[in-house]
C-alpha cells in the first residue's frame, strides 16, 4: 500500500492543490510548447516553398494570437513567459526596426531586478543562520549537513564551469552596443584581493554593487544575532524575516513584469543579431540540461550509492516534488510535498526539517551549476577571456550570493546580475539569457528539489537513523496492495 504521513490538514490541503496546479500547469506549459514549435515550423515550411511573405507572416501571427488566447485562459505566468518568447522571436523577424526600440522594457524589469539584490541578500542570510537560535543546538548534524552542502555545490559549480568552458555557446555571439570593456578585471596581490571581500561601509558596498562584501557582512551580523539572549534576538529576527518576506513579495510582483521584458529581450537580441543568435541560445540551453544530467549521474547517483540510499525507492518519492518544481518553477512550492514524501521514505521529522529549509538556503545544486553556466557564457559573448583563477573566484562569489533565493521563480536572475556587475561583465548577453531563461529554471529548481531531498536522506544515513522512526500511515482510498 501507498503510504502518506499526515501532517494535519493544512499541510496535505497546500500539497494536494499544488500537485493539482503541477499537473494542470505542466500540460498547458506541453501544449503552448507545442503550439509554439508548429507556428515557428509552420513559418519555416511555408518560407521554404516560397510562400509570400505576408502569407507566411499572417499564418505565424495567428499561430502567436491563439498561443495568447490559451495563455490568458490559464492564467498562470508561465504559459505567458512561453508566449512572449515565440511573440518576441516573430517581431524581431519581422519588423527589425521596431524590435530594437523595445530594449527599454527589458532595461526596466533588470533594474528593478536590481534594487532586491542587497535587501534580499542581507535579510535571507540573516535569517538562515541566526533562526536556528544557539548554533551549538544545531550540533553535529547541521555541521555535516553544511559540509554536504558545500561539496555537492562546489561539485555543481564544477561541473558548470567544465560543460560551458568545452561546449563554449557563448563564443561566436556577437554583441553590439555592450558596455565597451577591454579585458577582464586586473588580477592584483592576494592580499589586495583578501582585503577586498571584506566591507568598510555597509551602504558604500551596496551602492557599489559589492556583493561579496554584502554577503560577509550579512553572514557575521548572522552569527552575532545568534549569539545573543532570546530576547534580544528575536525583535531583530522578526524584523529580518519581515524584511525578506516582503523582498520575495516584491520580487514576485516584479515578476508580472516578465512576459513584457522576456518579449522585448527576445524581440531586441532577433532584431538586433538576426535569427543566428538562437543558435547559440540552444547551444547555451543544452549546455545546462547536458550539464544537469551528467551531474545527476555523476555527483547525485555515486553520493546515493556512497550512502547505500534506496535508489528506486527514492526516485519514486522525489518524482511528485521534482513534478511541482518543474511544472511551478520554483522549489518553494515543492516544499510541502518534499518534506511529505522524504519522511514518509524513512527520513526522521527532525532530520527532515532541519535539511530540507535549509537546504533551501545552502544547497542550489542546479541554480549554483546553472549561474557557472551562465556567467561564463555571458563572458564568452562578450570576448572576454578568464583565466582559470578568475573564474574560481566568480564561482566562490556565485556560491555565496545564491543562498537564500530558492523560493522565488527566477530569482538567479538576481543573482546574475550581481555577480555580473560585481566582476564588470556587460548587460547586453544577459538580455539574450533572458529570453530562454523560464526554459533554463524549470531544469535547474527540478534538480535544486531533488538535490535537497537526496541531502536528507543522506544526512539521516549519516547518522544512523534513516528508517528508524515510525511513520504514521494513512491508506489513501484507491492504494493497491
Amino acid at each position: 500500500m501507498r503510504r502518506i504521513v499526515r501532517r494535519g490538514d493544512s499541510w496535505e490541503d497546500e500539497a494536494d492543490m499544488l500537485r493539482a496546479m503541477a499537473e494542470s500547469s505542466a500540460k498547458g506549459e506541453v501544449l503552448v510548447t507545442a503550439a509554439g514549435a508548429l507556428v515557428l515550423a509552420g513559418g519555416v515550411v511555408m518560407g521554404a516553398l516560397h510562400a509570400p511573405h505576408a502569407v507566411a507572416m499572417s499564418v505565424r501571427w495567428v499561430g502567436v494570437l491563439l498561443m495568447m488566447v490559451f495563455a490568458w485562459r490559464r492564467k498562470s505566468l508561465t504559459p505567458w513567459i512561453f508566449v512572449a518568447m515565440v511573440a518576441g522571436a516573430e517581431l524581431g523577424f519581422d519588423a527589425p526596426h521596431v524590435a530594437v526600440q523595445l530594449r527599454v522594457l527589458s532595461d526596466i524589469f533588470l533594474r528593478l531586478i536590481r534594487t532586491i539584490v542587497a535587501p534580499l541578500i542581507v535579510a535571507t542570510l540573516i535569517v538562515g543562520i541566526a533562526g536556528h537560535g544557539d548554533l551549538k543546538s544545531v550540533g553535529r548534524m547541521g555541521l555535516k549537513a553544511l559540509v554536504y552542502f558545500e561539496v555537492v555545490t562546489t561539485l555543481a559549480l564544477a561541473v558548470g564551469l567544465v560543460a560551458i568552458n568545452v561546449t563554449k555557446a557563448g563564443v561566436g555571439l556577437t554583441v553590439s552596443g555592450a558596455a565597451p570593456i577591454v579585458s577582464a578585471p586586473v588580477a592584483t596581490r592576494w592580499d589586495e584581493v583578501l582585503l577586498h571581500v571584506f566591507p568598510e561601509n555597509l551602504a558604500k558596498s551596496i551602492a557599489e554593487g559589492q556583493v561579496l562584501q554584502v554577503v560577509v557582512f550579512a553572514v557575521l551580523f548572522g552569527i552575532a544575532l545568534a549569539t545573543v539572549s532570546e530576547a534580544k534576538r528575536a525583535p531583530v529576527l522578526r524584523l529580518c524575516e519581515s524584511l525578506s518576506e516582503v523582498m520575495f513579495r516584491f520580487t514576485n510582483v516584479v515578476m508580472y513584469f516578465a512576459p513584457v521584458a522576456v518579449g522585448a529581450a527576445m524581440a531586441y537580441t532577433v532584431g538586433n543579431m538576426g535569427l543566428g543568435v538562437l543558435v547559440n541560445l540552444t547551444k547555451l540551453l543544452a549546455t545546462l540540461y547536458g550539464a544537469l544530467v551528467v551531474f545527476g549521474v555523476c555527483v547525485l547517483l555515486p553520493v546515493a550509492l556512497l550512502f547505500r540510499v534506496p535508489v528506486l525507492r527514492f526516485l519514486r518519492a522525489v518524482a511528485e516534488p521534482a513534478t511541482i518544481a518543474f511544472a511551478t518553477s520554483t522549489s518553494e512550492a515543492a516544499l510541502p510535498s518534499a518534506m511529505e514524501q522524504m519522511e514518509a521514505l524513512g527520513v526522521p521529522r527532525r532530520i527532515v526539517a532541519f535539511v530540507i529549509p535549509a537546504g533551501y538556503s545552502f544547497n542550489l545544486d542546479g541554480s549554483t551549476l546553472y549561474l557557472a553556466v551562465a556567467s561564463i557564457f555571458v563572458a564568452q559573448a562578450a570576448g572576454m577571456h578568464l583565466s582559470l583563477g578568475q573564474q574560481v573566484v566568480m564561482m566562490l562569489t556565485l556560491m555565496l550570493t545564491s543562498k537564500g533565493v530558492a523560493g522565488v521563480p527566477r530569482a538567479m536572475l538576481v543573482v546574475l546580475l550581481a555577480t555580473a556587475s560585481q566582476f564588470h561583465l556587460p548587460m547586453e548577453p544577459i538580455f539574450v539569457i533572458l529570453g530562454i531563461d523560464a526554459l533554463m529554471d524549470m531544469a535547474r529548481t527540478t534538480v535544486n528539489v531533488v538535490g535537497n531531498c537526496l541531502a536528507s536522506v543522506v544526512i539521516a544515513k549519516w547518522e544512523g537513523e534513516f528508517g528508524t522512526e515510525p511513520v504514521s500511515e494513512v491508506v489513501l482510498e484507491g492504494a493497491e496492495a
